[in-house]
Parts: structure tokens; C-alpha cells; sequence
């Protein structure tokens, strides 16, 4: 955690000023556009995500009945 080291001391003073620069660089009209973007691409990194989690379920799952499955096999091959 000592990437975030710098935000320990950060104020409400720091913060407004930080606010009203990205006000005055961007303007009231591009701020709702940036966090409607920005917002898009949360929700299509967690879909992402999701996509991913639910592979490696699959994945698992299979790997679990091939396992299961390989002593069925063993015992009819016996016989």
C-alpha cells in the first residue's frame, strides 16, 4: 500500500482545490460527459471481469468431473 501513501495527509482544502482546477480546465458542460464515459468504462471492466470469473468457474467445474469421472473408468477397465 505505499502507492497511496500521499493521500494520508489530504485535506477538504486540498480536495475543493483540486475540484474547482478540473472546473476550470474542463468546464460544467464536459464534467457529466467525462464521468458518463468514465462510468461506462467501470461497468464494462466489471463485465469483463464477470466474463472471466464465470470461465475459470467452467473451467474448474470440468476439471472436477474429468477427475471424478477417471476412477469410474479405471474400475470398468478392471473388470
Amino acid at each position: 500500500m505505499h502507492t497511496v501513501l500521499f493521500l494520508q495527509n489530504i485535506g477538504i482544502g486540498e480536495i475543493v482545490i483540486i475540484a474547482l482546477v478540473i472546473l476550470l480546465l474542463f468546464g460544467g458542460k464536459k464534467i457529466p460527459e467525462l464521468m458518463k464515459g468514465l462510468g461506462k468504462g467501470v461497468k464494462s471492466f466489471k463485465q469483463g471481469m464477470s466474463e472471466v470469473e464465470e470461465e475459470i468457474n467452467k473451467v474448474d467445474e470440468d476439471i472436477k468431473k474429468s477427475v471424478s469421472d477417471e476412477p469410474k473408468k479405471k474400475d470398468s477397465e478392471e473388470k
